[in-house]
């Protein structure tokens, strides 16, 4: 069936009826004329078009489609619609989709079932353009996020998107610990906003970390770089330790490397979670916060010259063995590397014939770099003949100098 309207003329059959077939044909040539004016255009299939209820029966329902033709909703295209529009009444106005543009009857097809999923689309790509945040259904979990349902529509929600407070933090990364603890949040709901909706890819994908930033935007700004917090350890990980703080529990991270002065190899080692720390904000991106501990202390390094000088033979406990050399501590403080080239006068394939974690050895300061916070030493060169400490620092031969 083409997709326009035919209007039917009658044949002249005599020329008593000119007359009256005349009339006719002038009537229909009114109505083409009509319909060319109105620019008139009969519902595609795929169309969403909208009508009232004239008749309710036993798993059909018949709509007028605007005078044009009857439209009918029946089998699965009802039934699977149900729940939603069972209290329907004659009357009634109702949009559906046209799957069939003429049935057996004559009838248009229509489908309450995809007029839904359309109208649910529509609805996330407006919500999504909008930025507004809904809530969403979770599910189920895999390792990779969250199975969720915004209405009648499935999506997901990656664990990358999760907002802080939900972020699976598990020592090690876990993998296992972290579906169980992904798997803790089914049958809940996520206030969240959609960041991609397409329909042709029955792709819906949300985010929880957009609409609490959305949310703490305000909060957050109040907040500066320089300013001092004092927070609660909220979880220690492999690259640093989550601190909470402030009345709207705002979350920071401690870098490893902002923990303190010295080599950090473990933030276990330093912190534990629910320990109270004081530090300071030093960068702000978004909605997130990076903070430093160490800033609120003086730094030991820029009065070094008064503990070591370049050529000064001291004691140092080895921390680690890496396969490029020795990390050495001086004190508490200070730390240094003894590079494998340093070790030994005799060609060695690994640090580890020489020292291991724990050993007290003597070593020869080679270099001093307070403002990069390196210390060089030589394990080979303390072996050599004592060498007296250098009074000032200043008149030390360079490092490439002291073997």
């Amino acid at each position: 069936m083409e997709n326009s309207i035919k209007i039917l003329e009658p044949p002249l059959t005599s020329a008593g009826n000119q007359k009256e077939n005349q009339a006719v044909v002038n009537e229909a040539g009114s109505f083409k004329k009509i319909f060319a004016e109105a620019n008139f255009k009969i519902p595609q299939v795929g169309d969403i078009v909208a009508g009232k209820i004239i008749d309710i029966s036993r798993g059909e329902i018949r709509v007028d489609l605007e005078g044009l033709t009857t439209g009918v909703v029946r089998g699965r295209e009802l039934m699977e619609a149900a729940d939603d529009y069972s209290d329907l009444k004659v009357g009634d106005e109702v949009e559906a989709t046209v799957i069939e543009s003429e049935n057996e009857n004559g009838e248009m097809e229509l489908s309450f079932r995809f007029a839904g999923q359309q109208k649910a689309w529509h609805d996330l790509i407006v919500l999504k353009t909008e930025g507004q945040i809904i809530k969403a259904l979770i599910t189920d979990a895999n390792k990779g996020g969250l199975m969720i349902k915004v209405g009648k529509v499935t999506g997901f929600l990656p664990v990358s998107q999760l907002m802080p407070e939900h972020y699976p933090r598990v020592p090690g990364g876990d993998k296992n610990k972290i579906l169980e603890r992904l798997k803790s949040y089914i049958g809940s709901e996520f206030e969240v906003k959609v960041i991609d909706a397409d329909e042709a890819e029955e792709k819906l994908i949300v985010s929880e970390k957009a609409a609490w930033e959305e949310k703490q935007k305000d909060v957050i700004a109040s907040y500066k770089v320089g300013d001092v917090i004092e927070g609660v350890v909220t979880a220690v990980t492999d690259f640093g330790v989550f601190v909470e703080f402030g009345q709207d529990k705002l979350e920071g991270l401690v870098h490893i490397s902002e923990l303190a002065w010295q080599r950090i190899e473990n933030p276990n080692d330093f912190l534990k979670v629910g320990d109270k720390i004081k530090a300071e904000i030093i960068n702000v991106e978004g909605s997130k916060i990076f903070l430093s501990i160490k800033k609120l202390k003086d730094d030991p390094w820029k009065n070094i010259s008064e503990k070591y000088q370049i050529g000064q033979v001291v004691s140092g406990k080895v921390l680690k063995v890496n396969p490029f050399g020795l990390f050495v501590e001086l004190d508490a403080d200070i730390h240094g590397l003894a590079h494998i080239s340093e070790l030994s006068s005799k060609p060695i394939s690994s640090p580890t014939e020489l020292a291991k974690p724990g050993d007290i050895l003597s070593f020869k300061i080679l270099s001093i770099e307070p403002q990069a916070h390196r210390l060089g030493l030589s394990l080979k060169a303390a072996k050599q003949a004592p060498v007296a400490p250098v009074e000032n620092p200043s008149e030390a031969k360079p490092a490439s100098e002291v073997i």
